[in-house]
């Protein structure tokens, strides 16, 4: 029993495709121990996911394991198997994949079907290998689902997918790895696309799991934070080559590979000193920002941009042929201000109403009540009343940086049309001065002028997401709204557009309204910080206030919630197993909330504003 239970020695895996052959693992070794959590950490395209796909033999058609073994040892038998030498379609890997090796995904959405329920998909791994008996079956999945945190298991039986959050869609993918109960979870980035908090709740459960069914866990993830609180031994990859191995305290205390060092010194730290920056791996390099060429800036005597009082209603089925609908109140009584030439940072968790009020402020939405209030130097103007010319210089004025940087990019265009194509709009310039602005903003976001012919799938995502920047950039806007636009990166890229977005300001004189669910980012990028919940502004203060004097307490939740890269400071989960601080009629007094209550923004400190529920407010005043 003092075997590993999978021995991975010497694997490596080559691709052949049009352009050429490569090699994606090169000569992998490392052991994943019974009941333990192995991380397997490096950037993407590291080699991290094919190696997962190399030990359940479901490889791309262009892939083939070309030299070592993967052995292992199960607990239910004897021997040792060596999955290298067996065939993909084989009876032997088809009883082990999803039987004693199962996996969670990275995007759930893509993993679960669409067109079946919860409850069939997550039975047909129990029926599939452990009994043909359908009334068991469906007990197993309602216990799995129990397990996994579902609040009405029953019900999930008949929900299909899309009607579920992301965090409950995550749930569904683990119970179904976990209703086999496997000897060994492959878990994918489970968290990358999730809330900070829900991201904490996943990784309890899976920890939870792993003490109550002794299986082991390869966790695949670039975020050092998330290896900090859950693993027990950490291997680091870099161009499918192991860097650096060994326990979690002897990584994170005395890293010596220089590539561990930088990708430590590229993550978002609370605790950074004032004026430092993070240090990518691969800086980018931004020409093209001479004094000279930014824009002229008219000075606004207040907040280039205002929202003031935003409320914003939705009307919902309750189901399919009820007749019976629900409001659901997506922002209610929501009040910003960004000053020019700064950054606002809006935080909360997926559902709060942040890219409600984004859209609004976009003019992609109409608000029930309320206003939003642009100034261009001219005096402020109510943006949802703005007509013709008026309307066309304000768009022109306020662009929009999409979170996911390969749908908001159209495949069928090169980047040179994706850049000049807000100029052809706008009718600005002839062809030879929008080929000449397109040049000069691949300059700008650090990109070579040699890709404008080129479609944004061959681009990695880092460079996908400086393209978008770059389009934003294209009609030289006064303001940008930033929504989640580091989310789906590395931690190395996320460091580089971070730092780009920085330097554009100072050198562009922009300001930004840049909304995560990422406290650790915001706190990087941002002057001040308002933090929403259930579509309220729970609490705003300028961001040293904020991290040093957390009054609010789904403001502390979050805070708790974010994964430290330090093995000194790890998760707080008993504060955040609780779903009380995400309900505001479940908050503690003075900040409870009864249903249809706005209640009311009081200053506690010079700047520092907290929301209090109505009876706290009349007894302050």
């Amino acid at each position: 029993m003092d075997k590993p239970l999978l021995s991975i020695r010497q694997l490596s895996v080559d691709f052949v495709t049009e352009s050429g052959d490569f090699r994606a693992v090169d000569g992998l070794t490392f052991d994943i121990p019974r009941g333990k959590t192995v991380a397997l950490v490096g950037e993407s395209g590291s080699g991290k996911s094919i190696t997962a796909q190399a030990i359940l033999q479901i490889l791309p058609k262009q892939a083939t394991i070309t030299a070592g073994q993967i052995v292992f040892h199960d607990p239910n038998r004897d021997t040792g198997v060596d999955i290298a030498g067996l065939g993909s379609d084989s009876a032997a890997m088809r009883g082990m994949r999803g039987g004693r090796i199962a996996m969670i995904f990275q995007e759930p959405m893509t993993s679960l079907s669409p067109l079946h329920t919860i409850g069939d998909q997550i039975s047909e791994s129990y029926l599939t290998h452990i009994d043909s008996d359908k009334a068991a079956a469906r007990q197993h999945t309602i216990d799995a689902l129990a397990r996994v945190g579902f609040p009405d298991p029953q019900r999930a039986l008949t929900t299909y997918p899309f009607e579920l959050s992301g965090g409950l869609r995550q749930r569904a993918m683990i119970a179904m790895a976990l209703i086999t109960r496997p000897a060994l979870l492959i878990a994918d980035e489970p968290t990358t696309a999730l809330d900070v908090t829900t991201q904490a709740q996943i990784l309890e459960l899976i920890k939870e799991l792993q003490v109550e069914t002794g299986m082991s866990v390869l966790l695949i993830t670039h975020d050092l934070g998330v290896v900090a609180n859950v693993a027990d031994e950490v291997v680091v990859v870099y161009r499918g080559r192991v860097m650096e191995a060994g326990t979690r305290d002897d990584l994170f205390r005395k890293a010596q590979h220089p590539y561990l060092q930088a990708l430590m010194r590229a993550v978002p730290r609370f605790a950074m000193a004032e004026g430092e920056r993070l240090t990518p791996i691969r800086e980018v390099k931004s020409t093209g920002l001479a004094p000279g060429g930014a824009p002229r800036r008219i000075a606004t005597a207040g907040p280039i941009l205002q929202a003031k009082d935003l409320t914003k209603t939705f009307t919902l089925r309750s189901g399919w042929f009820s007749g019976q609908l629900r409001t659901i109140h997506a922002v209610n009584g929501v009040d910003l201000a960004l000053p020019a030439g700064k950054t606002l940072g809006l935080v909360g968790e997926s559902g709060c109403g942040k890219t409600t009020v984004s859209k609004i402020i976009m003019r992609a939405m109409n608000p029930d009540a309320g206003s939003v209030l642009f100034d261009d130097g001219s005096g402020p103007k109510d943006v949802h009343a703005l007509q013709g010319d008026a309307l066309t210089a304000y768009r022109r004025n306020v662009q929009f940086i999409f979170q996911d940087p390969f749908s908001s990019l159209n495949p069928r265009m090169t980047v040179y049309e994706l850049l000049t194509e807000p100029l052809r709009i706008h009718n600005i310039g002839t062809p030879d001065e929008r080929y000449a602005r397109a040049k000069q903003l691949l300059d700008m976001v650090g990109l070579d002028q040699r890709v404008l012919r080129r479609y944004p799938h061959s681009f990695s995502g880092g460079q996908r997401q400086r393209i978008g920047i770059a389009r934003a950039l294209a009609l030289e806007p006064s303001v940008l709204i930033c929504d989640e636009p580091v989310s789906a990166l590395d931690v190395s890229v996320q460091a580089q557009v971070l730092n780009l977005l920085k330097d554009l300001q100072s050198a562009l004189g922009l300001s930004y309204l840049f909304v995560s669910h990422n406290l650790a980012v915001v706190d990087y990028i941002a002057d001040t910080i308002a933090v929403m919940c259930r579509g309220y502004i729970v609490e705003e203060a300028p961001k040293t206030s904020l991290f040093r004097n957390p009054v609010h307490p789904y403001t502390q939740a979050l805070l708790a919630a974010v994964p430290d890269p330090d093995i000194d400071r790890p998760l707080n989960f008993e504060k955040l197993r609780a779903d009380r601080f995400a309900d505001p009629s479940q908050w503690p007094a003075p900040f409870r909330l009864a249903p249809g209550e706005f209640g009311h923004m009081s200053e506690i400190e010079p700047g520092h504003k907290v929301r209090l529920g109505t009876a706290a407010a009349k007894e302050a005043a």
